[in-house]
């Protein structure tokens, strides 16, 4: 099973912006809830395929704030 990895970083304008690694793969969103939403999407429209995929999101940031989200 192919696996897809999201490094995500906090917007500057708020939100969340992911990036997949190795893949032209791009979303961003205001909240963690609907970027995961977001990906899920962006995975499938990437891939015309229906093969499953895992799915991994690795957040990056230097705030406090970081565990909020988790």
């Amino acid at each position: 099973m192919q696996e897809v990895i999201f490094v995500i970083n906090e917007s500057a304008e708020g939100g969340f912006e992911a990036e997949a690694l190795g893949l032209s793969i791009f979303t961003e969103a205001e909240t963690w809830t609907e970027l995961k939403e977001n990906i899920r999407e962006a995975v499938s429209c990437h891939f015309d395929d229906n093969v499953k995929r895992i799915v991994r999101m690795h957040l990056l940031c230097s705030t406090h704030k970081c565990n909020t989200y988790l």
